[in-house]
């Protein structure tokens, strides 16, 4: 639903502009987009907590699987934590598997594009892991690492 005086007042932005809104060093720079993405300071600051330093590598998967889910008691950071979870992942997979990359949506959700077109939800899967804990880190990895 348009309102025409809208319109006078802000003026439109295209897909493309509203990205580069959102993502100041540019949707076309992978560097700059992957280093946003791979901060996570809520799930970096949980695992310091418990004597574990994320290092990027797909063994910190395996380590934060093996977390106590101490964070299940709060709702709110249920949500949080999932969701750096899922970029913590995708940032390990875009890392250490060849070929996989950062896709931006037009809604401007991140997902996980292998290199055998395959793209993963890895926010969704984050969510999915701080709420039930599955599927655990490292299996998405290791079937994202199949080839």
């Amino acid at each position: 639903m348009g309102f025409p005086f809208m319109d006078r007042w802000r003026p439109r932005r295209d897909a493309a502009q509203a990205k580069a809104a959102l993502y100041p060093g540019g949707v076309d720079d992978p560097g700059s987009l992957a280093e946003m993405l791979g901060e996570c300071a809520l799930l970096r600051g949980r695992a310091g907590d418990a004597g574990l330093e994320l290092d990027d590598t797909p063994d910190s998967l395996a380590a934060l699987d093996q977390l106590p889910p101490v964070w299940r008691e709060d709702p709110q950071e249920v949500t949080e934590l999932g969701h750096d979870a899922g970029l913590y992942l995708g940032t390990v997979i875009v890392s250490s598997i060849a070929g996989a990359s950062w896709v931006l949506l037009s809604d401007g959700r991140p997902f996980i594009r292998l290199s055998t077109g395959r793209e993963l939800d890895v926010t969704s899967i984050g969510l999915d892991w701080a709420t039930d804990g599955a599927p655990s880190l490292w299996q998405v990895y290791s079937e994202a690492d199949e080839r």
